[in-house]
């Protein structure tokens, strides 16, 4: 954690970059996205996968037996969902002992309505960009907009988060503010992940 805040890193793929990224201070979670359509699919078991950080395995509207199957392969701490997943489904799959965060795509008030039906079947929320395609833009969305939540769930903020986002990122205060999720604006290509650019920013939000 960096000042209390949950750091994220998603889209992880190579186990060098996965070891290099797990050994700086402050990173709490590494996601791994298990779907195909996106150029950080992780098709197969990487050579090293954290010890240290929590597994997230990223899906979008995936079948519930594969869903298991992955969190069961890769030893996963936490099941992201970024499709259209219904609060039953989530209910399900934390009854079967995974932790759920569950991503919604935000671009005005009226989008957070019906996150609070999911209130009692996650331990986090992740708020995105909304964008035409699932797994996020890189694009930053208003984040004022996150002050119309009142919800009791913790969430990750996401969506365009770059190297020089550390002082707004320190400016916006919200009581249900968990962490940061971070991922295309911090790469060399995708699913590599520039090490130094994130030990700067760490550092920059440290200060």
């Amino acid at each position: 954690m960096i000042n209390g805040k949950i750091i994220k890193v998603c889209g992880m793929c190579e186990a060098e970059n996965i070891r290099d990224i797990e050994s700086l201070e402050g990173i709490d979670m590494l996601g791994f996205i298990f779907y195909p359509k996106s150029p950080r699919y992780v098709y197969e078991l990487p050579a090293y996968l954290p010890i240290h950080s929590h597994r997230v395995g990223v899906f979008v509207n995936e079948d519930k037996q594969m869903v298991s199957m992955f969190a069961d392969r890769f030893g996963l701490d936490y099941v992201q969902l970024h499709g259209n997943e219904s609060p039953e489904y989530c209910r399900s799959l934390h009854a079967a002992g995974l932790k759920i965060i569950k991503a919604f795509s935000v671009a005005r008030p009226k989008d957070l309505t019906k996150v609070y039906e999911y209130e009692k079947v996650c331990d986090l929320f992740l708020f995105d960009t909304k964008c035409e395609q699932y797994g996020g833009s890189g694009n930053q969305f208003d984040w004022s907009i996150l002050h119309t939540y009142n919800g009791h769930v913790p969430f990750l903020l996401s969506g365009g988060i770059n190297p020089y986002s550390a002082n707004a990122l320190k400016e916006f205060k919200h009581p249900r503010l968990a962490g940061y999720d971070l991922n295309s604006r911090f790469e060399l290509k995708p699913g590599k992940k520039d090490t130094e650019r994130i030990r700067t920013f760490l550092n920059e939000l440290k200060s």
